[in-house]
């Protein structure tokens, strides 16, 4: 204030009073009415538009899975042989098996049955059973072959056709001691592939030493099986070719007791033609043979 004079008390209140003044100096907030947020927009206003859906997969249906299944069936049957229990002549390829049941074979394969009308086997590692039929003619047991004998000969279109001859070939007298050699000989106009036989004889007077194919299955396969009750079981294959006068097998034996007469006996057999078929064949006299000192 001019002159230096101080304000007097009540001026400033005065001042500080006027409503410009107050209003100038510290202004009051004003409480605006809150506005609602606004929504976010839905996307990009000039944004790509949306992939189209995928289109729904097919739906596959689960296929079972296939059963295990045994490889193709090597083996079929050749013949039976009944003696004290039935062995079966199996044939894969060239090869023929004497077999009884419980014995295992080659690839896997285990003999469960053995019936008149086939043979079942089992496949081991998938435990899958087969059953191999047999044609009845194919059964051989020394009644069926004695019986099959004596039926005639077919008769074909052009000629008969001649049964097929079977004989020994042997000493009359053996050395108790000393091994010796007997011969089953063939002779047929049919050509035979094969044949399971049995033969028989006593073995308290013979002791088998060997036995060995003749030269009718020199190039086939040729199995057997020396049992100690008296029986040698045979099952043998060729290639069908019929020589003049061929041996069938050689069995030799050595002689266990002298002054007695030692007989061997054909007591089964079943001759095959290349297909399989039943080969007819006239009866045979059982071997004789004088055992001396």
């Amino acid at each position: 204030m001019p002159g230096g004079e101080q304000a007097k008390p009540g001026t400033e209140a005065q001042v500080s009073a006027r409503p410009g003044a107050e209003a100038g100096a510290r202004a009051e907030p004003i409480d605006l009415p809150e506005r609602s947020s606004l929504r976010k927009p839905g996307g990009e206003l000039f944004a790509a538009p949306p992939p189209p859906p995928a289109p729904a997969r097919p739906v596959v249906e689960a296929r079972p899975e296939p059963k295990p299944q045994a490889p193709p069936m090597p083996y079929r049957v050749a013949g039976q042989v009944s003696h004290e229990g039935t062995t079966v002549v199996l044939a894969r390829d060239e090869r023929v098996y004497l077999v009884r049941v419980g014995e295992t074979l080659d690839g896997g394969y285990r003999v469960e049955s053995i019936r008149p009308d086939g043979v079942t086997l089992v496949y081991t590692p998938l435990d899958l059973r087969e059953h191999l039929a047999a044609a009845s003619t194919l059964r051989v047991d020394p009644p069926a072959a004695l019986a099959q004998a004596a039926k005639p000969a077919p008769v074909a279109a052009a000629k008969a056709i001649a049964p097929a001859q079977l004989r020994w070939q042997g000493p009359a007298r053996v050395q108790a001691g000393n091994p010796f050699e007997v011969a089953l000989k063939l002779t047929s106009d049919q050509a035979v592939r094969g044949s399971p036989l049995q033969l028989s004889y006593d073995a308290r007077l013979l002791e088998p030493v060997a036995v060995r194919a003749g030269e009718f299955f020199a190039d086939g396969s040729f199995t057997y099986r020396v049992s100690p009750d008296g029986s040698i079981l045979v099952g043998a294959f060729g290639k069908g070719e019929v020589p003049a006068d061929a041996e069938f097998l050689v069995v030799t034996f050595k002689p266990v007791r002298a002054g007695v007469t030692a007989e061997l006996k054909l007591s089964s057999v079943a001759l095959q033609d290349a297909a399989g078929g039943p080969v007819v064949h006239a009866p045979l006299a059982a071997f004789r043979t004088s055992i001396t000192p």
